[in-house]
């Protein structure tokens, strides 16, 4: 039995909230929110020990592990409060706002022998699960694109009454959405290093983007494209989505298939274990994911917290959505807002010869010719 307190009751904290407390294994000992109405009800319902002070609840219910559920410029200092007090964290994604202050976080878990884990629910969904399989197996030889989107009617008019549309307070799009993709990108390629031509578009906000649009760039030689808005009323709810292109073949998922495309010499289909063949293949989530033992909203919210009190339970500090996890896509995010504020990733000009001065993010500024005679007629104009 693991001792387990909620910070948060958004709709994050609410939904972890009723999955733990259905656990058999754990005991919910306190929740801690600012809403003191919120709190009363839950109080008085299911008879967990209510706080509206962090340090408190951590003192006084002695959990031993913290589930963090609050926006996101609060989860450096709550996941700090827990690791001074050598508690287990589980933290909302993303991990932290400065990627800096991350590494530092993770490393001081690390070094005191606790369990993280960062909600990136995708890797518990059997389908972006099944690529990572085919990934390390290498089914369709050496990757050399990907593309990873999300899209979804979240912000369809002006408006700004939330902490998600507040950049302060880790808001927007690329924090929100955009995170689940890059997360995704990052398990199957790992850090990146660099991005270009990353645009971080408002379409209806007024502070923080609605639109993120960028290349990523692998030392394998290795692209994806990373393509996200959550401004598109043409898809009813969130749809996360990765295509792969390989030397032998191509794999696309969602959150409900893998349809992978085999060609002649991908080591799957000699094998003789794997029950793929050449050309089309189509396996559903539903065949690719181990039943829950607490349903809600998706198998994958409750997967990834059994898995986080089961590893709790056997002191299992390496598992999937580590800190360490979670900081490669911090670090991407940031390297993607330090390539948007850089601003255009071409600029024309140049020299008395009339070169053309071509700059990319991910590596140094080189020259390239240019027609000279156009580029001095055109400056004459």
């Amino acid at each position: 039995m693991i001792r387990v307190g909620i910070v948060g009751l958004g709709k994050m904290g609410l939904s972890h909230q009723a999955i733990l407390g259905a656990n058999p294994d754990v005991d919910l000992v306190g929740i801690c929110d600012s809403n003191s109405y919120l709190l009363g009800i839950l109080n008085k319902y299911t008879g967990v020990p209510t706080y509206t002070k962090l340090e408190q609840m951590l003192d006084e219910a002695g959990p031993q592990a913290l589930v963090v559920a609050t926006p996101s410029r609060f989860h450096a200092s709550m996941v700090r409060a827990a690791i001074e007090r050598n508690i287990n964290v589980f933290c909302e994604k993303p991990f932290c706002l400065d990627a800096r202050e991350g590494s530092d976080l993770a490393a001081e878990a690390r070094r005191r022998g606790l369990v993280t884990q960062v909600g990136y629910h995708n890797r518990f969904v059997g389908s972006f699960a099944e690529v990572k399989r085919l990934v390390d197996a290498g089914a369709i030889g050496d990757i050399t694109r990907v593309l990873a989107e999300a899209y979804g009617p979240v912000v369809l008019r002006p408006s700004g009454g939330t902490w998600r549309s507040k950049r302060s307070e880790g808001g927007g799009s690329l924090y929100d959405y955009a995170a689940h993709p890059i997360n995704l990108v990052n398990w199957y390629l790992g850090a990146p290093s660099g991005a270009g031509g990353t645009a971080l578009t408002k379409v209806f906000s007024g502070e923080i983007d609605d639109e993120v649009s960028s290349t990523l760039f692998f030392e394998s030689g290795t692209t994806a494209q990373v393509s996200v808005s959550w401004s598109d009323d043409s898809v009813r709810k969130m749809t996360t989505r990765v295509t792969l292109w390989g030397t032998r073949g191509r794999i696309f998922a969602d959150r409900q298939e893998c349809q992978v495309y085999l060609r002649d010499g991908s080591p799957l289909l000699t094998s003789g274990t794997e029950q793929y063949r050449q050309g089309w293949n189509v396996k559903y989530t539903t065949e690719l994911t181990a039943p829950v033992d607490f349903y809600l909203r998706g198998e994958e919210y409750s997967a990834e917290l059994e898995r986080f009190v089961d590893r709790c339970s056997n002191g299992e500090v390496e598992g999937v959505n580590s800190f360490d996890d979670a900081v490669i896509t911090d670090q991407t995010i940031q390297t993607m807002i330090d390539d948007a504020q850089r601003g255009a990733q071409t600029r024309y000009g140049g020299d008395t010869d009339g070169d053309v001065a071509v700059r990319h993010s991910h590596t140094q500024p080189r020259r390239v010719p240019a027609i000279r005679r156009v580029v001095r007629r055109l400056a004459r104009r």
